[in-house]
């Protein structure tokens, strides 16, 4: 099985919506689900910092991760945006395939 689930953080300001439509319309994601209310706890540049923020779970392959994450980081407005990818282990062969197919893995 050749699924990811790519974990993706942006600001609470709108544009994850801009960037999960995109990579769902360039099939570089089967399907993007946004976590609202996020609040994310970091060090930046020698501060520290506290920002509501979107999670972004994309639905992608193995194969599509590399144009997925270099899309990113066009499309993202964070410096260094987190693009994390997780392996899938187990799913709903139905629904890992309906992925595959979305992404244009045959």
């Amino acid at each position: 099985m050749s699924l990811l689930i790519v974990h993706c953080s942006c600001a609470a300001d709108g544009s994850a919506e801009g960037i999960a439509k995109a990579l769902v319309e360039e099939h570089l994601a089967a399907c993007v689900s946004l976590l609202p209310g996020v609040r994310s706890t970091f060090r930046w540049k020698g501060e520290i910092h506290a920002d509501d923020e979107v999670l972004m779970l994309i639905k992608t392959t193995r194969e599509r991760y590399p144009a997925l994450a270099a899309r990113l980081l066009e499309l993202h407005p964070y410096e260094l945006p987190e693009i994390i990818a997780v392996d899938v282990s187990a799913a709903h062969a139905p629904y890992a395939a309906w992925v595959e197919h979305e992404v244009g893995v045959s």
